[in-house]
């Protein structure tokens, strides 16, 4: 049996994303660029160009995922985790991705693109007292910060749990705050 009639018999005929029956494909997912069943998805065509241009927007479109972000297959894990990941500073994005569990070596091949784009030795999130950060990490606010664009001040004292750097900004780092996600200034946090 071929790549395809594999994919297409373990998704039912309809797109490992949205569940679309239109124009179907299969997609390697970075960065295997192997036919394999196991690191390919059966995605429509609509995906496909919403894949290639990600970094470009069109987050209402990705609320799809919510349906099949319970996939048991890897590779559709993946794919979702990165979408979710593009878009999380959307709440609807971060919530779904709150929700979302990877096992170990899953998280490790979703987070391969992030680390690939990126010399993690060269860039060095340091808090206000110049000690290094790292994603997952509590911080605490060191003064009150009005958050751009709400009304929301967070305040000194405040605890930022499960922090994640900004990549290519070691200035810049993102938690939730009042539940909103938020990017805050590492020169105005400490590491707890």
């Amino acid at each position: 049996m071929s790549i395809e009639k594999e994919l297409k018999v373990r998704c039912d005929n309809k797109c490992e994303l949205c569940e679309s029956q239109d124009n179907l494909v299969g997609y390697n997912v970075p960065p295997y660029t192997d036919d394999n069943f196991d690191t390919c998805v059966m995605i429509c065509n609509k995906c496909f160009e919403k894949l290639e241009n990600l970094n470009q927007g069109d987050a209402e479109y990705w609320t799809c995922v919510k349906n099949t972000m319970w996939s048991q297959v890897p590779a559709v894990q993946v794919l979702i985790w990165r979408i979710l990941n593009n878009f999380k500073s959307e709440n609807w994005a971060q919530s779904l991705l709150d929700m979302l569990y990877l096992d170990e070596e899953t998280m490790k091949w979703a987070d391969h693109a992030s680390s690939d784009s990126q010399d993690n030795s060269s860039i060095r999130h340091l808090d206000s007292n110049g000690v290094e950060l790292q994603n997952g990490d509590t911080v605490v606010i060191d003064k009150d910060l009005k958050v751009k664009g709400t009304s929301i001040t967070a305040k000194r004292g405040t605890a930022v749990r499960g922090i994640h750097l900004v990549p290519n900004n070691p200035d810049q780092i993102e938690g939730r705050v009042n539940g909103q996600m938020i990017v805050i200034l590492t020169k105005f946090v400490s590491k707890s």
